[in-house]
């Protein structure tokens, strides 16, 4: 039997329980989802985009999966403490792939902003999910994407009116918690209307130590004239799986800042694909990855300058030891009618050990005359030069590493706009490479 084909006679045997506790909007798409997965399954080496990471394997074990909807036994507004200082954010959770909703952050968000159960909503407010929803993640390009669209049931939305500001970050924290191998597939869905402006952190953790499966897919629209930060922070344990496809839509004149960090995980797929569709857009995607023993860390992007008039920024730096593996592929598409694009793309890599792998890939295809890009990868060691010189002033040389690889990646924490979160990456990134973070600080979930 091949791997798909558990799944495939799952949703046969299931789908009136699994569309019984989702929401109708949520349902429509299943159908044509599950045809795409049928066609493309799950994609392996052989598909261009996945040539460094087999997704098809980390599907062959045996995860339980939470369709019925079952009550998870945690109230992570009990289990789960940031003492960060000046780390102030309206706190939300999903637990594994359902939102939370038993308790909410006591403050109140501006009027007419939504933050909240994606199946809830829909059922509330069905034409405003259905007028956004699987919009940008095509079901029929990518297998992951039509198995997530087929099997979730519930996600988060996150709805910002016309020209509202929402001041307070909003912190979503993603818990893993099972007794047995499970998978969990979540849905997240970011509305920004023009003029509006928020910011939004999302943390991973894992509660328990069994083997997690987390598929992941996420749509952004950003209206024109929107601002919206949205960083990525990854702190699981070297036995979870996670493959995640962000999709953005960009219209005119909006800024956006992607940040996605990986400190601690087992193996990590993060697909990003960024449309710039309206003249004068500006987007960020930015990305930091550490990893040693046998991790495995693989971001692919793509940037869709499709108007005239846009810029964009790329910076992705990794540190590999032991015998972890990186992979990034990075592609700026440049079409034909976008002239006068300013676009710059950089991946650093640095193997701390002959036994680390990285394999980056940047690619620039441009079809217009009247632009300015640029794109370049390194991969190597420490610099030994400066290293000596480190040594010559007194300095230990196991901490004069330390502060070489700080000092690398340190520029992409730098890109970070929220200061409470740059201060906590400082603090957490020195103390991964010193070997004492595993997991997030201040967590109780983790301790």
């Amino acid at each position: 039997m091949t791997v798909e084909q558990q799944y495939i006679d799952l949703f046969s045997q299931t789908e009136a329980m699994i569309c019984k506790h989702s929401a109708e909007v949520l349902n429509v798409p299943r159908t044509d989802a599950f045809a795409d997965f049928e066609r493309l399954g799950f994609p392996n080496r052989k598909v261009e985009k996945y040539k460094y990471t087999d997704v098809s394997k980390y599907f062959e074990p045996d995860f339980g999966l939470n369709l019925n909807r079952l009550a998870i036994p945690v109230n992570p507004y009990e289990v789960f403490k940031c003492d960060v200082p000046n780390m102030s954010t309206a706190l939300y959770f999903v637990v594994n792939d359902a939102f939370y909703n038993q308790a909410l952050p006591k403050g109140n968000l501006p009027e007419g902003v939504i933050f909240g159960s994606l199946k809830e909503v829909a059922e509330q407010q069905p034409e405003l999910v259905k007028k956004y929803y699987g919009k940008l993640a095509d079901t029929s390009k990518d297998g992951v994407t039509a198995f997530n669209t087929t099997f979730a049931q519930d996600g988060v939305i996150f709805y910002v009116p016309k020209n509202v500001v929402v001041e307070k970050p909003i912190q979503l924290v993603n818990i893993l918690r099972g007794d047995v191998n499970f998978m969990v597939n979540r849905r997240v869905l970011v509305i920004l209307e023009e003029g509006a402006q928020a910011r939004l952190l999302i943390c991973d953790h894992a509660m328990d130590s069994v083997k997690f499966l987390a598929t992941q897919v996420i749509e952004v629209f950003a209206g024109e004239n929107s601002v919206f930060d949205m960083y990525e922070l990854e702190e699981t344990h070297t036995s979870t799986v996670r493959i995640s496809n962000l999709y953005v839509k960009q219209d005119a004149n909006s800024n956006v800042l992607l940040n996605g960090m990986t400190l601690h995980n087992g193996t990590t797929r993060n697909t990003t694909e960024v449309v710039l569709a309206g003249e004068g857009a500006e987007v960020n995607l930015c990305g930091m990855a550490i990893a040693d023993k046998n991790q495995h860390i693989d971001n692919n992007t793509s940037i869709d300058h499709a108007v005239p008039n846009c810029t964009s920024n790329e910076l992705f730096k990794y540190v590999l030891d032991d015998q972890s593996v990186g992979a990034f592929a990075g592609l700026i598409l440049v079409r034909p009618d976008a002239q006068h694009t300013n676009s710059q793309q950089t991946n650093r890599n640095l193997c701390a050990t002959r036994d680390a792998r990285m394999y980056t890939q940047p690619q620039l295809e441009i079809y217009a005359d009247d632009v300015k890009c640029s794109h370049g990868a390194t991969v190597g060691q420490l610099d030994e030069n400066a290293l000596f010189y480190m040594r010559t002033r007194g300095i230990a040389e196991k901490e004069a590493r330390l502060l070489l690889m700080f000092a690398f990646v340190n520029e992409v924490i730098d890109t970070i706009r929220l200061d409470a979160l740059k201060d906590r990456l400082h603090l957490l990134v020195e103390k991964r490479f010193r070997g004492e973070l595993n997991k997030c600080q201040g967590c109780a979930i983790c301790k």
